[in-house]
């Protein structure tokens, strides 16, 4: 099955000038935990609703107010597959990257999509979405040092 199949759109991205807050409610207004970060109309990094608890709520030191801007919380490292991949060839993908989304991508570089572990358990199949999982938590943890 090919992720287009399966993914989630239209996208729902930010750019960068958008506060935290701005994003955290564009998330829940479309129930999703991820937005592509946009600087005249280029990607430059996606913004979580982890990103927002763990680098923005949770932060140590100096707090960040939820007026500051996306860039100040965003991830730069975005992983994206084209839109003509197949589903199993993606969720490898997520494992090996360690993430549980993937931004779509159609060949102009253009943002079509997201793929979440999520989209694979509901569509696909939970067998490999568990799969994917498996090999997140299991690269964290061993990148983990207690």
């Amino acid at each position: 099955m090919m992720v287009d199949k399966v993914m989630s759109s239209p996208v729902i991205s930010v750019t960068t000038a958008t506060t935290i807050r701005m994003a955290a409610e564009l998330m829940r207004d479309h129930n999703v935990g991820g937005l592509p970060v946009l600087q005249d109309e280029r990607l430059v990094g996606i913004v979580t609703d982890r990103d927002i608890v763990v680098r923005a709520l949770a932060a140590q030191g100096v707090p960040l107010g939820m007026s500051a801007e996306v860039t100040a919380i965003m991830s730069d490292r975005v992983i994206t597959c084209f839109v003509n991949k197949n589903v199993e060839e993606a969720a490898g993908l997520m494992g090996e990257q360690q993430v549980r989304r993937l931004l779509i991508m159609d060949r102009s570089g253009t943002p079509v999509g997201i793929l979440s572990v999520g989209d694979i358990a509901e569509h696909v199949s939970e067998e490999l979405a568990g799969q994917v999982l498996g090999e997140i938590s299991e690269a964290r943890a061993r990148d983990t040092k207690i």
